[in-house]
């Protein structure tokens, strides 16, 4: 938990390594802790999760919570492999899918060595490397959210290469054949980060199939509405898997969480509804929004990026919250800022969009 520093609270300690110190640390969304919003900052699911997967995690919360849980999942992996069309020997489990990238980030990239990431993405990835006293090699977007073919041929001091896809903050997606079109040039694994994958057209499974050096990262937060229980995986050869596995903790999987996740990639006639719920309110939220003058990045998330031409957008976001409601501000050296609003239940949408015209006068 971050905590804001006091007087009676210093923020430097000399025992910690050197690059410890110099580094600022990933700064999650706000999650306020009094008082009722309307939280559409942290893209997290408005409905709630399906019935069988709540059973399931009270079924695990009454029997055997005196024994360590499964350190393989495998009854998830199980589940997952036959969703996936895959083998269990090609998944492995972590708490939430930020467990994931920092076992992998581990595994691949050491000290004075670097990992790249495409700009503006997910800012952990910087700190990711940083924790391995790495550097970040970052590649820009273009002004159309393609990226550069330089993205997929990095020099040799880079061993890792993150790619967000569907990408954070812009909810844009980089086609399957564009990834697979590079993959001869690659020189170490592309990490595509499917966060949001279950919300996008397609996905980048099936190129694990075709090279050892495409991972694919998932998290049951978003989609499956379990934020709250930390749970995420990987895909990949299972050559590759057996390196990630000697990296994570040994029980890096809760017995609730494993119970919760197997059950919810168990029912996937909810997932389908849920996202084609979600779709349709993304759908009417970006024609409002660009009904209300914004330019509106079209979004394969479940979140839309914008910005307003006459108003700022650090503005907007404040005076949202100032009536309670929030949304994620975000601002990126080089390229800019902007908010990015999750796609949240049509009531909770509606009452944002009431605000939203206030505020811009309409």
């Amino acid at each position: 938990m971050q905590t804001e520093p006091t007087e009676e609270m210093p923020t430097d300690y000399p025992l910690a390594q050197p690059h410890v110190r110099q580094m600022q640390g990933y700064v999650p969304g706000e999650q306020p802790q009094a008082g009722k919003f309307i939280k559409l900052n942290t893209n997290e699911n408005p409905f709630p999760p399906a019935e069988n997967v709540v059973r399931a995690i009270k079924d695990a919360a009454e029997s055997h919570l005196n024994l360590y849980p499964d350190p393989t999942c495998l009854a998830f992996r199980r589940v997952a492999a036959e969703v996936l069309k895959v083998e269990p020997d090609w998944i492995i489990c972590g708490n939430g899918s930020d467990d994931i990238l920092t076992i992998l980030t581990r595994t691949f990239v050491g000290a004075g060595q670097a990992l790249r990431m495409a700009n503006p993405s997910y800012t952990l990835y910087r700190t990711l490397a940083q924790i391995q006293n790495a550097e970040t090699d970052v590649v820009d977007y273009e002004g159309d959210w393609s990226l550069p073919a330089q993205f997929y041929a990095p020099p040799s001091k880079v061993k890792l290469i993150y790619l967000a896809n569907p990408n954070s903050p812009s909810g844009t997606l980089i086609a399957k054949r564009e990834i697979e079109r590079h993959l001869g040039e690659l020189t170490c694994p592309l990490v595509v980060d499917e966060a949001y994958g279950d919300f996008a057209v397609e996905n980048c499974v099936e190129l694990v199939n075709k090279s050892d050096k495409v991972i694919v990262t998932r998290s049951l937060s978003k989609s499956y509405s379990l934020a709250g229980l930390r749970f995420g995986f990987a895909v990949a050869q299972p050559h590759v898997i057996a390196q990630l596995l000697k990296i994570k903790d040994s029980y890096n999987c809760d017995r609730l969480s494993i119970a919760g996740a197997t059950a919810a990639l168990s029912n996937q006639a909810w997932l389908s509804e849920t996202l084609q719920k979600i779709k349709q309110t993304r759908m009417r939220l970006e024609q409002t929004l660009s009904d209300l003058g914004f330019n509106v990045t079209p979004s394969q998330a479940n979140f839309v990026w914008c910005q307003h031409p006459r108003k700022a957008s650090r503005t907007i976001y404040q005076e949202l919250k100032e009536q309670r409601i929030l949304v994620r501000y975000m601002s990126y050296d080089g390229w800019g800022d902007g908010i990015r609003i999750t796609v949240g239940s049509d009531s909770q949408i509606d009452a944002m969009l009431a605000i939203l015209k206030s505020i811009l006068g309409i």
